[in-house]
């Protein structure tokens, strides 16, 4: 390898990508990062933004100026639709082409509507800043909408908020969402009582939080009924529109309903003309590469990675980043000269949610914790992660003021062109 001239093209700017720039600083590279959108996201605190505890500033960040001081990094805005790999290429949605020397996908997960994507209209996931502004919407929208309806059934079809999916995002959006509406909203309308709403979250296993241990799932549950969100487990959801869902044999009328049960894969597998899993995320060899290209490396939520156990690696961020690292390792090792294959090994540093403003699970797997110094951990977690003091000072003080005041302070109605506001 030419140690001067070697080109690191990164796609997209996640915690897997950002992370792997990161850790390549020194290294004789050139490196370009292209992403379709010009700001690193901080996801696992989104729900917060589409649920008005925060605002958009204080969960994302401008990519150019996180890597404002790398003069070796240039910054591409621009979409991505394929990969030569022959030719060693990035092809680019305007007709332009980026060479390569090593190539990283880090390009992340969309929603998966098992077959149904025309319910997304309706239910929207979680995955961007679009979608958090657009799910604050269309749930403010219902509480002005129903304050204004004289009609008492479409009234409680505006007041019942459904969330499909049981996992942390399902969790986290049903508790943040009661918690709104019996104790943010409940003096600030005339004609409606906010307590009267009604939360339900729909699991088709047995169980929430189902990676959690059983006990920590229990806990969950036994939470959110504390709050007053209906857990309905065991029965998949067959039918979604507008107004309403079926799942079992049941018809639940509701005109908000959001997307928590499943994720797939951007389409990087179909750029490389290369195997994938079900859910669309590449078979990568064990040294995260593809197979028949060791340039070629894929990360994050985009990658089908197995632990030793024989379980797939989480899509999470503490696994993207340190795919990130190990990539970086490896490139680095190869400029030197060695050229062996480096199988990563992911470390689990355990799984967190959250269940509105006092209550939290954490499972560190030799130690487990519930409750409100559960939800204190989980606190200090996301705000050691965010990026800048600024941000994490933002964070803490909006969640303080939220915590002995239960006011939300991000409750605007942003315009949107989705058919329902």
């Amino acid at each position: 390898m030419n140690e001067a001239s070697h080109h690191v093209v990164v796609v997209g700017a996640g915690f897997g990508g950002l992370e792997l720039t990161h850790a390549l600083a020194g290294a004789p590279v050139r490196i370009t990062m292209i992403d379709k959108r010009n700001h690193h996201l901080f996801q696992p605190l989104l729900y917060q933004v589409a649920t008005t505890s925060l605002a958009t500033s204080e969960v994302a960040w401008p990519i150019r100026h996180l890597l404002r001081k790398r003069k070796n990094v240039t910054t591409l805005l621009g979409n991505v639709t394929g990969v030569d790999r022959t030719g060693k290429r990035v092809l680019l949605e305007d007709g332009s082409a980026v060479a390569f020397d090593t190539l990283v996908l880090a390009t992340g997960a969309r929603h998966a509507y098992f077959g149904h994507d025309e319910w997304e209209p309706f239910a929207p996931g979680l995955k961007t800043l679009e979608d958090a502004t657009t799910i604050r919407r269309r749930i403010l929208l219902a509480f002005e909408q129903a304050e204004r309806e004289t009609d008492a059934a479409r009234r409680q079809a505006l007041l019942t908020l459904v969330i499909v999916g049981g996992g942390p995002t399902g969790v986290e959006l049903a508790g943040t969402i009661a918690e709104l509406a019996l104790d943010t909203l409940r003096d600030e309308f005339r004609n409606i009582d906010t307590r009267q709403t009604r939360v339900v979250l729909i699991e088709a296993g047995d169980r929430i939080l189902a990676n959690f241990a059983p006990q920590l799932s229990a806990y969950a549950q036994k939470a959110l009924e504390r709050l007053g969100v209906t857990v309905e487990f065991g029965q998949a959801v067959t039918e979604l529109d507008a107004d309403g869902v079926v799942f079992g044999d049941k018809r639940l009328p509701a005109k908000t309903i959001l997307w928590a049960a499943g994720v797939a894969a951007s389409p990087a597998a179909e750029w490389l003309g290369t195997t994938a899993d079900r859910a669309g995320r590449v078979l990568v060899e064990p040294d995260l590469t593809v197979p028949g290209s060791p340039e070629i490396f894929v990360i994050g939520d985009t990658a089908h990675v197995l632990r030793p156990d024989g379980k797939p690696v989480p899509g999470v961020a503490p696994s993207a980043k340190q795919e990130g690292r190990h990539v970086a390792a490896t490139i680095k090792a190869r400029l030197a000269g060695d050229m062996t294959a480096r199988p990563f090994r992911y470390q689990h540093a355990g799984d967190l949610a959250t269940i509105g403003k006092r209550a939290a699970a954490i499972d560190f797997g030799w130690i487990k914790l519930t409750g409100w110094l559960a939800w204190w951990l989980w606190g200090v977690a996301h705000i050691y992660f965010l990026i800048g003091f600024r941000n994490r000072l933002a964070v803490s003080l909006s969640w303080l003021w939220i915590y002995f005041t239960g006011q939300r302070s991000a409750r605007l109605i942003t315009q949107g062109d989705d058919e329902k506001g």
